[in-house]
């Protein structure tokens, strides 16, 4: 909804940064404030923090309700995309036709689509018979029978759309994949770390979280205050491919310097003779901070990127899902980061439950290598992306 109030596309794209900025500095608040006021004073207290934020945030957004644009209920686009697979087996056999009047093409009501093509595209030519005018599709008088076997070419070129996309979305899914396992297994390590932050703090192992956080926040701020600078020396912006891409480098390098860390910890672990226990390694737990900013990194450029992506090329009906498509993938990839655990539990032993005795650097390095391929099926997939429309405007 927020997106659809804006018109640019680098507004939408500023917002979806923003976006991602509110939602991480709510996650440090909860990670810290909350947890501390829940441990050290009541319960009661902690629930009574997190009802009056969301009490406060629905009078916040209620409040600026008349200054909304409204999306009216348009029906389900996904009965219209299986209408067009559909229409396109029923005709298959059809001979298509070069004449521009022999296809469907409706004009539609909807003031966020732009005029519709007058014929239908040469890719997935194999659909364009959906499309197809026949007889049996008009009436006496000329006009046009509504029938599941005649879809509008707009219906067509939506279904082609989403096709062109898919492939590049799926390259997102093993993207947060190390995001979500590096959320899991960091932990494990800092456990068995020197955790004290001055004489008389030590810092809580769930919080080194913190710290991916904190620099997911901060890249929204940097990019806001070196726009002007940007613009003074003419060096172009980034498109949203090459934020994208850079968030592969990113979970790569992250990942690499997650199993070099994790490799130091052992070697001194089996050094001081402590790889029959779990005791406290003598290395500091600000060894894995690195790794975990790069990980905030890639989680600022790369949500904010695939949400603006998906939003500016998916179909005027699919924008409300486009934006879903881009949190779907997190989600995804924390399924597979708990299936990917599981499954080197129980094929190797490199996840035993003395981390000191297992081999968790393996697991980095084996993220590495699909990181690695994963990139090239992204770049592959780039290569023969063609966009709707130019990305900057």
């Amino acid at each position: 909804m927020g997106a659809y109030q804006l018109d640019n596309p680098k507004h939408q794209e500023k917002f979806f940064n923003w976006f991602l900025f509110a939602w991480n500095s709510a996650a440090i608040v909860a990670a810290t404030v909350v947890i501390y006021v829940r441990d050290d004073v009541s319960w009661a207290w902690g629930f009574g923090i997190c009802v009056a934020a969301n009490v406060l945030g629905l009078i916040i957004f209620l409040a600026g309700r008349r200054f909304y644009c409204d999306i009216k209920p348009q029906g389900s686009p996904f009965k219209d995309l299986t209408c067009v697979i559909l229409a396109a087996i029923a005709k298959r056999k059809l001979l298509l036709s070069d004449k521009t009047q022999d296809f469907y093409s409706e004009t539609s009501d909807d003031a966020g689509k732009e005029p519709v093509a007058a014929a239908p595209t040469e890719s997935f030519k194999f659909l364009n018979p959906a499309a197809l005018l026949t007889q049996s599709a008009t009436e006496e008088d000329g006009s046009i029978k509504k029938s599941w076997k005649l879809c509008t070419v707009q219906q067509v070129e939506d279904l082609k759309t989403l096709i062109r996309i898919i492939p590049l979305w799926t390259t997102g899914i093993f993207l947060s994949t190390p995001v979500a396992i590096q959320s899991s297994l960091t932990v494990i390590p800092a456990l068995t770390m020197d955790r004290h932050f001055g004489p008389n703090f030590k810092i809580p192992p769930a919080s080194i979280m913190v710290f991916t956080l904190l620099s997911a926040i901060s890249l929204p701020l940097i990019d806001r205050l070196s726009d002007p600078i940007w613009q003074k020396i003419s060096i172009p912006p980034l498109t949203l491919l090459q934020k994208i891409g850079i968030g592969h480098v990113l979970t790569i390098l992250s990942m690499a310097i997650s199993a070099l860390v994790e490799s130091t910890r052992l070697r001194l672990s089996k050094a001081h003779n402590l790889h029959s226990t779990v005791p406290m390694v003598p290395m500091s737990v600000f060894w894995l901070i690195p790794q975990l900013i790069l990980v905030g990194i890639v989680e600022a450029l790369s949500f904010p990127a695939q949400a603006s992506l998906f939003y500016q090329e998916f179909p005027a009906s699919l924008k409300s899902t486009s934006t879903a498509m881009a949190a779907m993938l997190v989600g995804m990839a924390f399924y597979l980061s708990a299936a990917l655990i599981d499954l080197f539990r129980r094929v190797t032993n490199w996840l035993p439950d003395n981390i000191n005795q297992g081999r968790l650097d393996n697991v980095y390095w084996m993220l590495v290598a699909i990181g690695g391929v994963n990139f090239v099926y992204y770049l592959v997939c780039t290569w023969f992306y063609k966009s709707n429309q130019p990305e900057e405007e």
